[in-house]
């Protein structure tokens, strides 16, 4: 599968339009038109998936600098992130020491009682 990204086309135009448009230059197995979350209109920006590099090549060469409407459409081949490596899970990560250390914790001693000051009213 060949990802193409596909940007400056009419915000009014459908999946099908699209389709049927890079259909003709080979097999289309997915589009996504990116929208805005809140008012769903389109940004005018798609990615589509192509399934053979050739036929993503020629939609490349036929439609890269075409016009639509008033709109100029740019077509391009996406290069794929790279998946950022993650680091494995150790049960010593961040701050934490291998050894616990335990902190004694007791009642006060009676004399730390007597002299501690009471409130008078």
């Amino acid at each position: 599968m060949i990802k193409l990204f596909v940007g400056g086309f009419p915000i009014d135009i459908t999946e099908l339009e699209l389709v049927m448009l890079f259909g003709l230059h080979g097999d289309v197995s997915t589009i996504k038109i990116v929208r805005d979350k809140k008012t769903r209109k389109c940004k005018g920006y798609a990615f589509l998936e192509m399934k053979d590099k050739e036929g993503a090549e020629r939609a490349v060469e036929a439609l890269d600098g075409t016009a639509i409407g008033d709109r100029v459409l740019s077509v391009k081949i996406t290069e794929d992130k790279p998946t950022p490596a993650k680091k494995p899970f150790t049960k010593y990560a961040g701050n934490f020491s291998p050894k616990p250390s335990y902190q004694k914790v007791g009642r006060p001693d009676e004399e730390i009682k007597k002299k501690r000051p009471r409130k008078q009213f």
